[in-house]
């Protein structure tokens, strides 16, 4: 599987962010679901071909622990962002987003809409 790290281009991250890159159904569909905890310094990428909010929107059955959520733009642009509580929330971004990035809730407040992100191979 393909290793990221996440840079964001607009403001530094408090440390490290690296995650795995996602790019087929089964992965995406599995996600983060049934881990029983996630280091403040990992994450995962879902990425769709195209921009969507149906294909962008994020489950959390199976979830031990909350998550942050970025959604990006086709050019890695934050367009929204949310708090995801473990086994009640389904959340879709308001606007067409094509990749999500997941991670420790405690790390949410590191990226704002408009920051520019990007992904560097270590894999």
């Amino acid at each position: 599987m393909r290793v990221v790290n996440i840079i964001n281009q607009t403001r530094p991250l408090s440390l490290p962010l690296v995650a795995d890159y996602c790019e087929s159904f089964l992965c995406k569909l599995r996600g983060l679901s049934f881990r029983l905890h996630l280091p403040a310094a990992r994450g995962l990428v879902l990425v769709d071909k195209a921009e969507s909010r149906v294909n962008a929107a994020v489950h959390m059955v199976g979830m031990n622990f909350d998550l942050g959520i970025v959604w990006l733009d086709r050019d890695l642009v934050v367009v929204d962002l949310g708090l995801a509580r473990r086994w009640r929330s389904f959340l879709a971004p308001s606007e067409p987003a094509q990749y999500v990035i997941e991670f420790a809730a405690l790390r949410l407040q590191e990226f704002a809409p408009g920051d520019q992100i990007a992904f560097e191979d270590i894999s």
